[in-house]
């Protein structure tokens, strides 16, 4: 199953890096139409075809996701998007 992985460095307060994530999510669930949930310091996200987490450390966070076949064809585009986002919120 093709997956995503990024890692991202920030040096955001907590508060302020949480709240990017949620902006980040924001973006994934207008253009991609996933749904997003906390659970403690990690942020799920699902629809059909993809699930994965933005995972906020106090100097880093990750972002894993699993695609399933038919958005296997998305990946270049979706981690690209995912990327700028990050850069956007967190450069």
């Amino acid at each position: 199953m093709p997956s995503i992985d990024i890692r991202h460095a920030h040096s955001l307060p907590h508060a302020q890096a949480r709240k990017a994530v949620q902006e980040v999510a924001d973006k994934l669930a207008d253009r991609f139409g996933v749904a997003c949930d906390w659970d403690g310091d990690t942020l799920k996200f699902a629809r059909s075809g993809v699930d994965g987490k933005i995972d906020l450390a106090p100097k880093s966070l990750r972002v894993t996701a699993n695609l399933g076949f038919l958005m296997a064809a998305f990946k270049g585009p979706i981690e690209a998007e995912i990327r700028r986002v990050l850069d956007e919120r967190f450069s």
